[in-house]
C-alpha cells in the first residue's frame, strides 16, 4: 500500500532512512543513459539500482524504519519492512523537503542513484545526526547522494537548483548558512551516463547493478 501524506510518529529515537525514487518504468527512468541503452535497457539498470539501493537499506543497523518515498507505483519489487509513502510536491527540492516532512524527523535520505551504497554508509549517515544537525554526501558529478536532517525544515531546499552542476555546492552552503553542524561523508560517483554506470559497476563487481550491465550488448 502506497501512503499519501505524514507518516505515523516514530516511537523511535533513532532517525528513519528514506529512499527517494522512481518506479523503474521505460522512457521515464535513467534517460541519460540512452543512448546506447534503449529506454528498457535504462529502465533494468534503474530497477537494478534500486533493489541493490533497498538491499543496502535492509541491512543497515541502525535506522528506526525504512521508507520508500515512490514516485509512481510500487510492486513486487518492494522488499518487505518498508514504508511506501507517495512523492509529493512541484520539483525536486520541494518533494525532498516533503519528504522529510512526511517521514518525520531525524532522518536521512538517499537517492536510486548509488547502487554501490553499503549498509555502513547508511549507517554512518544515520549515526551522524546523534551529534550533528545534518548529514551530507556529496557527488563526484557535483549533486549529492545523501543528505539528513536532525529537524525537518523547508528552508533547507527552498529555492536550491537541482540537477546542475553546482547542486551540490548550493546545498551544502545552505547547511551553513542555516547554521546547521554538518557531518560530511564520503563523496560517491552516481549514475547518470553510461561512463558513470561502467565506473559505478567496476567498484562494486558483486552488485545487482553490474550484473545487469554486463548482460547488455552496448557501444563503447
Amino acid at each position: 500500500m502506497i501512503r499519501n501524506g505524514a507518516l505515523p510518529a516514530s516511537t523511535s529515537v533513532d532517525p528513519t532512512l528514506l529512499i527517494i525514487a522512481k518506479a523503474p518504468v521505460p522512457g521515464r527512468v535513467k534517460t541519460r543513459l540512452s543512448p546506447p541503452c534503449t529506454p528498457g535497457q535504462a529502465a533494468v539498470l534503474a530497477a537494478a539500482a534500486l533493489a541493490d539501493t533497498l538491499r543496502a537499506a535492509a541491512g543497515a543497523r541502525r535506522p528506526a524504519r525504512r521508507v520508500l518515498v515512490l514516485d509512481g507505483r510500487p510492486g513486487p519489487w518492494v522488499p518487505a519492512g518498508f514504508d511506501v509513502i507517495a512523492q509529493r510536491g512541484d520539483g525536486l527540492a520541494e518533494r525532498l523537503a516533503a519528504a522529510f516532512d512526511d517521514a518525520g524527523a531525524p532522518a536521512f535520505l538517499v537517492g536510486m542513484d548509488t547502487p554501490q551504497l553499503t549498509p555502513a554508509l547508511l549507517d554512518a549517515g544515520l549515526a551522524a545526526l546523534a551529534d550533528a544537525d545534518a548529514a551530507y554526501g556529496a557527488a563526484l558529478d557535483g549533486g549529492y547522494w545523501g543528505i539528513g536532517l536532525r529537524k525537518a525544515d523547508p528552508n533547507v531546499f527552498r529555492g536550491v537548483p537541482m540537477s546542475r552542476a553546482d547542486t551540490g555546492a548550493v546545498q551544502r552552503a545552505r547547511l551553513d548558512e542555516l547554521g546547521l553542524r554538518t557531518a560530511d561523508l564520503p563523496a560517491l560517483l552516481d549514475v547518470d551516463t553510461i561512463g558513470d554506470a561502467r565506473a559505478v559497476a567496476a567498484t562494486a563487481p558483486d552488485s545487482g547493478f553490474a550484473a545487469a550491465l554486463a548482460s547488455m550488448e552496448l557501444a563503447a
